[in-house]
């Protein structure tokens, strides 16, 4: 099939009423076709998109948008998050590296699949860019694949090409891509989340780093460090500086040596330039890259990620506030059962103690409605600015002193308030079993 090169606004007419419409996501996010989309209210309605994170200004607050698409995501992100919320749309909690079979069994069939991909090369493969994650699997199943083209997104090599042909209208925009810049996110709190975390990993380690700045402040503790490995779901511009400097090597990894991989790319232009083209960087389906049987083959893998809240038995919320869907599952799960499978991994939840307006994170109770994320079976170190605790291989009564042994000393007594209440005394932190001094 040889494509049909046209406009934004030609192209997105190929979308019907009642067609379930996929979104590439992160720095691919194509917003120019969804905006071009969302200009056909009146013309098609039942229209459904499916996305995991999407990022910039995507233009859908308003009733005819709202009466025409309704959004069913498979991960919330900041700029969709008030309408994941509303009558006009939803969210599906999966396993990241589970959502390529919704599409593969045809459990979630796509009609059209809106994607933003590099330029041909002399052969006519592009390359999905900067998020290959689930966007393979989509364009695989799609039956209809529509691309804008856009010089500004890099090459990446990996899984995620794509012939011309397998387009049926393509679109020339270029666009600078959407950039997050994690380092201006930092403050003294993740900083010294960061050191302390540093200070658990081990030379020859394999990392994977979850989205946030507390991962990019654990980067950029690491400069003493030596033969690092990187096998994660995202990177981001702090992995750059360790690589200049010889720490991230990749050799000792027991799986893709020598390669970084991971399955989408989100930061500034200089990690966008730096993956353009670069044997190095590897980009591929999330299915691989977050199949715990894979990961596990790594040795001392490393997983970092974040939290809303944590109860005083371990159990960790992820993805809402209350029933306030927030953000998604995404790939914590996956990375915190492969790296406590690696051997002398380390699954780590990492979290400033409080929240911006002084909530502790560390609770008696997860808010009614909130959704477990990772369980209290599946936590092992969880890391604050007072500390680092282990909780694996503890009792209730361990985990909840180890916890408020890290939580804020605002809230310490609210906290043991609520220990004497569930155990009838009051809390003892072993020394032995806790990382915090």
């Amino acid at each position: 099939m040889k494509p049909i090169y046209t406009t934004l606004e030609e192209a997105v007419k190929y979308v019907k009423t009642g067609d379930r419409v996929f979104l590439h996501g992160s720095a691919a996010t194509p917003v120019s076709l969804i905006n071009a989309l969302f200009k056909r209210t009146g013309q098609v309605k039942n229209v459904e998109l499916v996305s995991i994170s999407t990022y910039g200004d995507i233009d859908w607050n308003h009733p005819d948008v709202l009466n025409s698409f309704y959004f069913n995501s498979l991960f919330v992100s900041s700029n969709v998050r008030e309408w994941v919320n509303s009558e006009h749309g939803d969210y599906v909690p999966i396993f990241l590296s589970e959502i390529p079979q919704l599409f593969d069994r045809g459990i979630m069939p796509i009609d059209v699949a809106l994607i933003q991909i590099s330029p041909p090369d002399a052969h006519g493969y592009c390359t999905l860019g900067t998020s290959v994650d689930v966007a393979l699997s989509a364009v695989r199943n799609a039956k209809k694949v529509i691309a804008q083209i856009n010089p500004k997104m890099p090459r990446v090599l990996g899984d995620g090409f794509i012939h011309l042909s397998q387009c049926m209208a393509v679109v020339w925009h270029e666009e600078e891509l959407i950039e997050v810049d994690y380092s201006l996110k930092q403050n003294e709190i993740s900083k010294e989340i960061g050191r302390r975390i540093a200070n658990l990993i081990e030379d020859r380690s394999t990392l994977q780093m979850g989205i946030g700045s507390i991962p990019d402040a654990v980067l950029a503790a690491l400069t003493n460090h030596k033969d690092l490995g990187v096998h994660t779901e995202m990177f981001s511009d702090g992995i750059i500086p360790l690589i200049e400097k010889g720490i991230i090597t990749n050799k000792y990894k027991g799986i893709n040596k020598d390669k970084i991989v991971s399955s989408f790319i989100l930061g500034t232009r200089k990690v966008y330039d730096f993956a353009d083209n670069n044997p190095v960087v590897n980009c591929m389906d999330v299915s691989y890259v977050n199949d715990t049987s894979v990961i596990r083959l790594n040795p001392k893998v490393v997983a970092i990620n974040s939290a809303i809240e944590i109860d005083l038995t371990g159990q960790v919320c992820a993805d809402s506030i209350g029933t306030y869907q927030y953000s998604g599952i995404g790939g914590q799960m996956d990375f915190m059962r492969g790296a406590s499978l690696s051997e002398g991994g380390k699954p780590i939840i990492a979290v400033p103690s409080v929240t911006g307006s002084g909530v502790s994170r560390i609770v008696p109770s997860l808010k009614e409605g909130a959704g477990v994320v990772t369980t209290r079976g599946h936590v092992h170190y969880v890391a604050t600015e007072y500390g680092i605790v282990n909780l694996f291989g503890k009792n209730l009564d361990q985990r909840a002193s180890l916890l408020i042994s890290i939580a804020h000393p605002n809230h310490k007594e609210q906290l043991e308030k609520a220990f004497y209440q569930r155990f009838r005394k009051l809390p003892k932190i072993a020394k032995s079993t806790s990382l915090s001094n």
